[in-house]
């Protein structure tokens, strides 16, 4: 089932019910990833309300369609429209299988495949080397900063990196480093931590510890000093820039989308985020989608882990990542079920997540797979990966 910004929902079908005197059908399924039910609604009925039409070849001409369609879901609710035979796209009319290829399913189980075929590498990426330096990457040229650095931030250009650089605990300081130039510059200094850079790559937000608390605060990049508080409220971190005038950041307790103003636009429990697998902890992570910002992805501690999720040998715990609906509130679970998995990014067009993956030798790489949580591949040696173009 596909939905434009959204993965395809995978589902499991079920009976067909048909009833004649109407000619008309029901298709039940059941959604692979939540449970919930799905019914597909065929009457033989002209329809004209399509809009459009990927499928090929040409649909009809003048919008004729020979079936009306409904379909309900129990979390994503209802949608019609149109139907079609489409019968050129599954070209194999005897659905049969002979004996050898019987033979053949039975030896090799399904392989899945993405249904993403149209996608963007990064081009520029930035993350931390087993050795716990810098490294920052644009194109074929790769820079090894020489300072240590984490809470790292590529600007969308490709060009300029933001990172946290900790002498001790209480004195903290966000560099800017330059590809062009290979320079760090020193931005602010104190008990700051967490940059992000706006949209438009002119500001940046952070996060500053003042009387006791944590806030929001945002400065140009070209005038660090006159860096100004942006909302009073106590926060544990900041998850990135949702548009130009909103900030994304959490307490613990509800995610909010904090304007440039200082006021709260939305806020969510996070609760109603996490469900029951997962809790909340200041290691959790809310990325929005890059051109969906009703779709979250979200890295968080498992309240208890599944059997094969390698788990900290000191806590206990375990992480992993899941997609997150904010409309539907449907919730799909991502993260390889063998891995203790952080740190989830969103490539610049949608399609990929990228991530920190450890098996339960602690051994840590970098990976990534398409949104459909197909195509699971390692990318680098190292941890803590972002993108900035």
């Amino acid at each position: 089932m596909d939905r434009p910004g959204y993965p395809p929902v995978p589902l499991e079908a079920a009976d067909v019910t048909h009833e004649a005197a109407a000619e008309s059908w029901t298709y039940h399924a059941k959604d692979s990833a939540t449970g919930a039910a799905v019914a597909i609604h065929l009457t033989r009925e002209a329809c004209t309300d399509a809009k459009n039409d990927t499928l090929t070849p040409t649909p009809p001409p003048l919008g004729k369609y020979s079936f009306r369609s409904s379909v309900e879901h129990a979390q994503l609710g209802s949608l019609i429209g149109c139907a079609r035979i489409a019968a050129e796209l599954f070209p194999k009319i005897n659905n049969q299988p002979d004996q050898e290829e019987e033979d053949d399913a039975k030896k090799k189980p399904p392989v899945p495949v993405s249904s993403v075929t149209n996608f963007k590498s990064p081009v520029s990426v930035a993350y931390v080397n087993p050795g716990g330096k810098i490294v920052f990457k644009r194109g074929a040229t790769t820079h090894v900063i020489a300072s240590e650095g984490s809470q790292l931030a590529v600007s969308h250009d490709g060009k300029r990196l933001l990172y946290t650089h900790e002498d001790k605990p209480e004195d903290r300081a966000i560099f800017l480093y330059d590809f062009a130039t290979e320079k760090s510059t020193e931005l602010v200094r104190g008990q700051v931590q967490q940059a992000f850079w706006s949209p438009d790559d002119a500001r940046f937000a952070f996060m500053k510890f003042v009387d006791g608390k944590r806030h929001l605060w945002s400065a140009p990049v070209a005038s660090p000093e006159t860096a100004t508080s942006v909302f009073p409220g106590d926060i544990v971190s900041i998850h990135g820039w949702v548009d130009a005038q909103t900030i994304l950041v959490d307490d613990l307790q509800q995610l909010s989308w904090v304007t440039d103003a200082g006021t709260i636009q939305q806020a969510i429990p996070e609760k109603d985020i996490l469900g029951d697998a997962f809790g909340s902890s200041s290691a959790d992570t809310f990325r929005v989608h890059p051109l969906n910002p009703d779709l979250l992805l979200v890295s968080a501690e498992w309240l208890k882990p599944p059997a094969g999720v390698p788990t900290d040998t000191h806590t206990g715990g375990g992480l992993g990542f899941f997609l997150y609906e904010i409309r539907s509130k449907r919730r799909t679970l991502l993260s390889p079920s063998n891995m203790f998995a952080q740190y989830g990014e969103w490539s610049r067009d949608g399609f990929q997540v990228f991530f920190t993956g450890a098996d339960s030798s602690r051994r840590y790489a970098i990976y990534h797979m398409f949104w459909d949580g197909i195509g699971l591949q390692k990318y680098a040696s190292g941890t803590s990966l972002v993108i900035g173009q």
